[in-house]
């Protein structure tokens, strides 16, 4: 099969066994994976490593298409076969493309981790969003308004200040925050998580729909990444892994 592979030297699309499912593993047929822009900060001596842990597919054995974020201690999904902890498998919304579902899994957790998790969101409740246009912002928007909260702006008071920018982005609004989270950093004051792989709370979500900035053949690896590093983009740039 073919995998976009990390080496000290950089990124190479080569040709590896497929890989075979554990006890409680499945085998998925990638169909698109979502990158991020630190995907490429493996330590070395994890190298060479497959990036990319979001994915839309269909598990190689039922024809099911699913979505996930998967595990952060393994290979990634930049492949045409990835093996996933079936129990991180959620089912791939009808209405989203594989582009689109591949693109939800980290922003939509993150958001309901941090919301809902550690924010212990409550309906009617004033939430700040800190970076709503990005791309964990603009999901977790959508969740806010899901879930019965009411959206105000930066500098507001508020219930629960949700953080995905950090710096001053952060300190205009935390002092007027009865509750504050964070992704961005470690903060005095905020609670600070990173995003888990969770397939019973990807699957329990309202629906989202997260922005697809762009979309590039696998074998165009090294524009998807230049895309991802570049200002300016509007939501998650997505490898398109099969047809």
């Amino acid at each position: 099969m073919r995998a976009l592979r990390l080496y000290p030297q950089g990124l190479v699309l080569e040709e590896v066994a497929r890989p075979e499912p554990g006890p409680g593993e499945v085998l998925v047929r990638v169909h698109a994976a979502a990158i991020t822009r630190d995907e490429l900060t493996w330590p070395v001596d994890r190298l060479p490593a497959i990036p990319s842990y979001e994915l839309a597919g269909v598990v190689e054995a039922s024809g099911e298409g699913v979505m996930a974020l998967t595990p952060f201690d393994r290979d990634g999904v930049a492949a045409d076969y990835a093996v996933v902890p079936e129990t991180l498998l959620a089912p791939r919304p009808a209405g989203l493309s594989d582009e689109q579902a591949a693109a939800l899994p980290m922003p939509a957790l993150s958001a309901w981790q941090g919301l809902v998790g550690h924010g212990r969101l409550q309906a009617g409740e004033r939430v700040v969003i800190t970076g709503a246009r990005g791309g964990v912002g603009h999901v977790a928007v959508q969740l806010v308004r899901a879930l019965g909260g009411a959206l105000v702006e930066e500098g507001e008071a508020c219930d629960l200040l949700f953080d995905t920018a950090g710096g001053e982005a952060l300190a205009r609004s935390a002092d007027r925050a009865g509750r504050v989270v964070t992704i961005a950093a470690e903060a005095p004051g905020a609670e600070f998580f990173v995003v888990e792989p969770n397939g019973a709370q990807l699957a329990a979500l309202p629906e989202l729909r997260p922005e697809v900035d762009s979309v590039f053949p696998l074998e165009d690896f090294r524009a998807a990444f230049e895309r991802c590093a570049a200002r300016g983009k509007h939501g998650k740039v997505v490898l398109r892994v099969a047809a």
